[in-house]
């Protein structure tokens, strides 16, 4: 019978590993195995491949936490053999103080040898509705062939097995064993199985046999019996249903002889408990055939090693900057790496850039272009010209890209905007003299902020868009032929060339008086300003007197507001206009300039009106 057992549990391990050995043909191909190679993550040229653990008994050494152990107080327990039709029982004592008649949970993944079987016991006759229940924490994620308990006592008449994914915060069916499926577990005896319900629990009475009475085995596999278990890889339905932290035994109802409530009840009672010599996890550490190896990290947890540029603790995501395309799961013909920049370019880098890892360095390297093997991954990561700290995958470019990319740059530096941080952000140009990768590759447009009218210039050439009769690469200064005028909106006039005078067209017009608006009205095409003239620093060809006097502006100058005027408020006008339309008036025009006075202008004006008199003041 133990020959049996143990060519039982052979027979599940070498098919996990051999029928998925054939690579890309039929097959369980989560269970390749990987030959002895330097690099079983990269053929022979270096090129990605799927990569997978090696298999193993994923509960061997673990702490099994049970809900029932006999010893604790010292109990007396029988064991039952059969000699032909008699049957015989053979009475100990199991203390959980005595080591020699102790049977702890740890006797469940202890090394099992067959010539020395060391067997974890429960108490006596917790029968149904009691159970009895083994829970094991596999540490992280695992994808399991197989799950296997070998009994020192009879198998249980009904038993059920559940596994978490998250760690025993919620369980889920994995399989159920009872000769009275309905009854125990409201399921169907031996449902079929179908791709609609491959990913559910079935409930079968095989295994349930009383006999044989020591010895037993329950070995439960995964795929067995599942349509798609042939096309794994391309079945996330059952790559969720083999994944599992962590398993659970619930032992639910005793097998017994019937003889439990006879009058030596006691005996027989004592006859009937659960006990298990070894349970077995068969599985792999899921990494999703991104990495060939499970280790601990700095806080004790087990994670994949992970390669082909994936992260996380099953390799279940794209490291950063490297979301050119979607993660996805290595199968036996795609290694279905995670990269960045389609082609690798050379980059400048400081020793000192936060973007890369002081590690990240040989001895001595500063300034130079990116390394070949040693550092090819940054190569091939998100490309974001050294100016982005982080870059996340965009689906809508990753297919309007033919799928091929789809990597966007998160809060690019150093001014620089675009999907690769690529170009100069609104406000900057490109500094030519320096690549596009130098922390100083954007300089500021500097703008004037009345000359220019707008603070975005060439990217190429960093000038900015001048108003008109202003120039300069930041529109700083006015252009020949115009001059400076107090405008923020035509910081920069054309210069009037000077008529002809002659009697005929000799008009009086005031050159520089302080005046204040009394009202306004229509008259025509012209609006007549009512004013009175307050001061008269300059004059022109006749003299103009203070007092109350008209000024004329054209209604298709106050239309576009030039000059800008109000009553009831004080004005310098300066200027020379066109006749008046009567022989007192003065005319303003677009050509004159008209300020809202300010009190402290009087007495600058009144210097520069005694400077004139003394000849101090050059004409123009």
């Amino acid at each position: 019978m133990m020959r049996a057992v143990w060519e039982a549990l052979a027979a599940l391990a070498a098919v996990a590993c051999l029928v998925g050995a054939v690579r890309g043909g039929p097959g369980l191909s989560m269970f390749s195995g990987q030959a002895a190679q330097p690099d079983p993550c990269s053929d022979e040229n270096g090129h990605p491949r799927r990569c997978i653990p090696d298999f193993v008994n994923a509960a061997f050494g673990k702490d099994v936490r049970v809900s029932s152990t006999c010893g604790r107080p010292p109990a007396r327990y029988c064991v039952v053999s059969e000699r032909g039709e008699e049957r015989l029982r053979s009475c100990h004592l199991c203390n959980a103080s005595d080591p020699k008649k102790a049977h702890p949970p740890a006797f469940l993944t202890d090394l099992n040898n067959p010539h020395n079987l060391t067997c974890w016991q429960s108490e006596n006759y917790l029968q149904f509705p009691h159970n009895v229940t083994l829970t094991l924490s596999l540490g992280k994620k695992f994808e399991v062939t197989y799950v296997s308990l070998q009994f020192c006592s009879p198998r249980p008449e009904s038993m059920a097995i559940y596994k978490s994914m998250d760690y025993g915060r919620t369980w889920v069916p994995f399989q159920f064993y009872s000769t009275q499926c309905r009854k125990m577990y409201n399921r169907p005896h031996r449902a079929p199985i179908t791709k609609q319900n491959e990913q559910e629990a079935v409930c079968t009475d095989s295994h349930t046999d009383m006999r044989p009475l020591s010895g037993g085995l329950i070995a439960f596999s995964t795929l067995d019996g599942r349509p798609s278990a042939h096309d794994f890889d391309n079945s996330p339905v059952l790559q969720d249903w083999v994944t599992a932290t962590d398993i659970r035994v619930a032992f639910s109802r005793l097998h017994t002889f019937g003889d439990e409530n006879e009058d030596d009840s006691e005996l027989a009672r004592d006859s009937y408990f659960y006990a298990v010599s070894d349970l077995q996890v068969g599985g792999r550490c899921k990494c999703n055939g991104h990495a060939a190896r499970c280790v601990r990290d700095r806080d004790d947890s087990l994670v994949c090693d992970c390669r082909h540029n994936t992260a996380g603790p099953e390799c279940d995501r794209c490291k950063p900057f490297h979301y050119d395309r979607p993660w996805q799961r290595a199968t036996a013909r795609e290694a279905n790496e995670c990269v960045g920049g389609s082609y690798r370019m050379p980059q400048l880098v400081s020793r000192t850039d936060p973007l890369i890892p002081p590690t990240a360095y040989p001895s001595g390297y500063l300034n130079q272009k990116l390394p070949g093997p040693g550092l090819s991954h940054l190569g091939f990561a998100c490309n974001c010209n050294l100016h982005a700290r982080r870059c996340r995958f965009n689906m809508e470019l990753y297919k309007l890209s033919g799928r091929k990319s789809g990597g966007v740059c998160l809060n690019c530096r150093h001014n620089t905007a675009g999907r690769h941080c690529h170009y100069c952000k609104e406000g900057y140009y490109r500094d030519m003299g320096k690549p596009i990768t130098h922390r100083k590759a954007c300089k500021a447009c500097d703008c004037h902020p009345v000359g220019a009218a707008g603070k975005t210039c060439n990217q190429t050439t960093g000038q900015c868009p001048c108003k008109d009769g202003v120039t300069g690469i930041t529109c700083n200064r006015c252009a020949k032929g115009y001059q400076q005028s107090r405008s923020p909106i035509a910081p920069c006039i054309k210069i009037p060339a000077a008529p002809p005078t002659t009697a005929a067209s000799s008009v009086e017009e005031p050159e520089a008086v302080q005046i204040h608006i009394l009202k306004a009205d229509k008259a025509g095409d012209w609006w007549k300003f009512t004013v009175n003239i307050i001061s008269v620093y300059k004059q022109g060809t006749s003299r103009i007197r203070r007092g109350d006097q008209s000024l004329w502006i054209r209604s298709r100058d106050i239309a576009c507001k030039c000059p800008k005027i109000k009553p009831l408020k004080k004005y310098l006008l300066l200027g020379n206009a066109e006749d008046s339309p009567d022989q007192s008036g003065i005319v303003a025009d677009k050509s004159s300039l008209v300020i809202q006075w300010r009190d402290t202008w009087a007495r600058r004006l009144r210097k520069f009106q005694q400077r004139e008199k003394k000849g101090k003041c050059k004409k123009a």
